[in-house]
């Protein structure tokens, strides 16, 4: 699988688990809701600081983030 996919399904799984809207994801993150779609649906790729401001603002760190995004490339490859 696509890492900016993989991306964007593990950014909507932890923003829905968290009971946030995109507008509201986006706004703790200081970033435009139509970018969290972007990302979301794997059009866009967020920058190093952009996946920190998201990972701070769902509560989790930027490792496990990525750390998510690569069980979910690796699943995709068996």
């Amino acid at each position: 699988m696509d890492p900016a996919i993989a991306f964007g399904q593990v950014l909507r799984a932890l923003r829905k688990d968290a009971g946030l809207s995109q507008e509201q994801l986006a706004s703790e993150a200081s970033v435009e809701r139509n970018f969290v779609s972007l990302i979301e649906r794997g059009v866009n790729q967020p920058t190093i600081r952009v996946i920190f401001k998201l990972a701070n603002a769902l509560a989790i760190s930027p490792s496990k983030m990525l750390s998510l995004v690569e069980e979910k490339t690796s699943e995709a490859k068996r």
